[in-house]
């Protein structure tokens, strides 16, 4: 009889100490991976492509996401680096480095085709980030992780006189026998990965 209120107690203490335990902050990084050939945008967008301060237009802009374990406090996701539009922005100006396109970041850009004559560039590109949140949510023996991503790319081309604007939005929801933060970052990069991809493999 002792033995099994001592294990109650024991249980109750560690049940206790779960809901009392401090909430954390994971930092995550968004980051755009091309998985595909981006050496032909020259000829679409010309030898130059300015890029224009991202917009978060989110209404909640301190996190990009939430997990809620069986046991214990909600802990929250962060992009790093912070703020969000800065980490997807050096993010493709990176990727687009890299893949051989000449990329001058610009100061603003007012998404508006009367504007690109005042631009340097060949082409402007911005964006303005919608949604971007990833929820997981445990049971027993699994964790459901949705995630959504929104994007509006606008892109301006000098030679054709005109602003170009896509709406991508992505959810994607899987399940999974435990939840990582190196797991919910992946799922983050791809579908930035897959939206990036479509607009750039036919930016217009």
């Amino acid at each position: 009889m002792k033995l099994k209120i001592y294990l109650l107690v024991v249980l109750f203490a560690a049940i206790f100490c779960l809901d009392c335990a401090e909430a954390r902050t994971y930092s995550l990084s968004p980051r755009y991976q091309p998985t595909k050939d981006l050496g032909s945008l020259q000829q679409k967008l010309g030898s130059t492509l300015g890029i224009a301060p991202f917009k978060d237009e989110r209404k909640e802009k301190s996190y990009i996401g939430a997990h809620t374990p069986l046991q214990s406090v909600k802990t929250h996701f962060e992009s790093s680096p912070l703020p969000l539009e800065k980490a997807l922005q050096e993010s493709l100006m990176d990727a687009l480095s890299r893949s051989g396109v000449q990329v001058v970041p610009l100061p603003t850009w007012d998404a508006k085709p009367e504007s690109l004559k005042n631009i340097d560039t060949d082409s402007v590109l911005t964006v303005e980030i919608k949604k971007f949140w990833t929820e997981g949510n445990a049971s027993l023996f699994r964790t459901n992780i949705r995630t959504t991503v929104q994007l509006v790319i606008h892109l301006g081309v000098k030679k054709e006189g005109r602003v170009f604007t896509r709406n991508a939005e992505v959810e994607k929801e899987i399940t999974v026998s435990r939840s990582t933060p190196q797991r919910v970052e992946a799922i983050i990069n791809q579908i930035i990965s897959d939206i990036f991809d479509t607009f750039l493999s036919s930016p217009y």
